[in-house]
């Protein structure tokens, strides 16, 4: 996949069709070039990718999804950050690795796929040699994770909602349900079974997330249930309670609380009940917004 993807953007399952190349904007508001808000190890992922260095995070601005509970919404919505070039983030990348990084972690990297190859082919050619994570709402298509087969070791997906109501009202991605599945199977094809290093640091595999929200225990045992019975132990499981409300969210009164306790022992016993035995499980006080990182540019600049 080169930048002539993006004369007629079909990089998302919005399928668009924005001329990026020549200005036009489409639903993610991205243009042609890179633009990121924040680079720098992060220790706040699942424990096979940060380990005890740290993940070599990069913040993608833009997104495919208007999430209304974003974490992120200052780079994901009003769309800070900085514009830099493919070599550059090329550069990020071995930036990150000298500061010894498990691996190299790309948030909400779908419109910027092409970019993304191009500079971890030169990043690559330098001498980068972690792997790469691709770490994205799951709201793909199956073409554009193919075309990351052999730039990406380890998928990091969500799959958000199973209910496409839920979908349509929280993150405006119709069809959402139909697009994690598809896109799961093919990055489960390109990466196989979970592949650790000694210090059980994962190089190769996919990790999908589900985050509970308030309410909605039963729609997210929809949601483990299938990837459970369809991809069993070629993938691991992380379900997470730490569903932050964010001001825009105080339009939506339904979902303006945290995740009780009662609520996410009863996913976890659900996972439990039906034989799901490899998952990453949440403790303690995650829902504080003090766990957002400031998008303050760190890493993204030249040293």
């Amino acid at each position: 996949m080169d930048l002539s993807v993006l004369a007629h953007c079909t990089l998302c399952p919005r399928n668009c069709g924005a001329d990026r190349l020549h200005g036009e904007k489409g639903f993610c508001q991205a243009g042609d070039r890179i633009k990121a808000a924040r680079a720098a190890l992060h220790f706040w992922e699942e424990p096979c990718l940060s380990g005890t260095a740290g993940s070599g995070t990069i913040f993608f601005s833009h997104c495919t999804l208007q999430c209304v509970f974003c974490q992120n919404r200052e780079i994901s919505t009003q769309q800070d950050g900085l514009l830099i070039s493919t070599e550059r983030f090329a550069d990020i990348c071995l930036e990150l690795q000298g500061q010894k990084a498990h691996n190299i972690n790309l948030v909400t990297p779908t419109h910027f796929v092409p970019q993304i190859i191009q500079g971890i082919k030169l990043a690559r050619q330098k001498g980068l040699c972690i792997p790469v994570v691709y770490n994205s709402s799951g709201y793909e298509t199956p073409e554009t994770i193919r075309a990351l087969k052999g730039t990406v070791d380890i998928f990091l997906p969500d799959f958000k909602y199973f209910d496409a109501r839920l979908a349509q009202k929280y993150s405006r991605a119709p069809g959402y349900r139909e697009w994690a599945q598809k896109s799961l199977a093919q990055m489960v094809k390109q990466t196989g079974s979970p592949q650790f290093d000694r210090d059980g640091i994962l190089q190769k595999g996919v990790i999908v997330r589900h985050m509970l929200l308030p309410g909605m225990v039963e729609d997210s045992k929809k949601i483990i249930r299938y990837l459970h019975e369809t991809h069993g132990d070629r993938i691991i499981l992380s379900i997470m309670n730490q569903y932050t409300p964010m001001e825009f969210v105080r339009y939506y009164p339904e979902i303006n609380r945290t995740v009780t306790q009662e609520e996410y022992d009863e996913l976890i016993d659900f996972a439990l009940s039906i034989g799901v035995e490899d998952a990453y499980i949440q403790q303690g006080e995650t829902a504080k917004e003090s766990f957002i990182p400031p998008f303050d540019y760190r890493g993204i600049l030249p040293f």
